[in-house]
């Protein structure tokens, strides 16, 4: 966690961070849920019968290919934060299939998203379980400057 702002000296990049976590969340689940429902449209209402799989299936794909290309989801980058390494640089494919494989395990074991909520409200750092594990942390996204 060296390469990582300090909460305490640098507040302002995990202001608000639990907050937009969770509008970013709301936001990559309507996503996910046209995409699967595009599916099912697009497999003559086949996909109807595997709902369940077919949003874990493409709701993990999603996170995976957009965490990999920006180090955050749609809905990250719409809610203006991103997720950074330990050593402060984006994810790459790995990190974004161990994210991702971390949360679809919390979000699949009630008590782990539980746990995981209450890191990310009450740690200095917002961080979540699979965060906390893999040393990963959502920071405020900086501002791109057009000099």
């Amino acid at each position: 966690m060296l390469h990582l702002p300090d909460p305490d000296r640098q507040p302002q990049f995990y202001s608000s961070v639990p907050a937009k976590r969770l509008l970013a969340w709301i936001v990559d689940m309507a996503v996910i849920l046209l995409l699967s429902l595009l599916t099912v449209v697009l497999t003559a209402f086949v996909g109807a019968f595997v709902w369940p799989v077919l949003i874990v299936v493409i709701g993990f794909a999603y996170r995976v290919v957009t965490l990999a290309n920006a180090s955050a989801t749609w809905g990250m980058r719409f809610a203006g934060i991103e997720l950074r390494q330990s050593d402060g640089s984006p994810f790459d494919l790995g990190m974004a299939l161990a994210h991702t494989t971390g949360y679809t395990i919390s979000v699949a074991v009630p008590v782990l998203q539980v746990i995981s909520i209450v890191m990310m409200l009450t740690g200095a750092r917002g961080q979540g379980l699979s965060d906390a594990f893999l040393g990963t942390v959502a920071l405020n996204r900086r501002a791109v400057s057009s000099a």
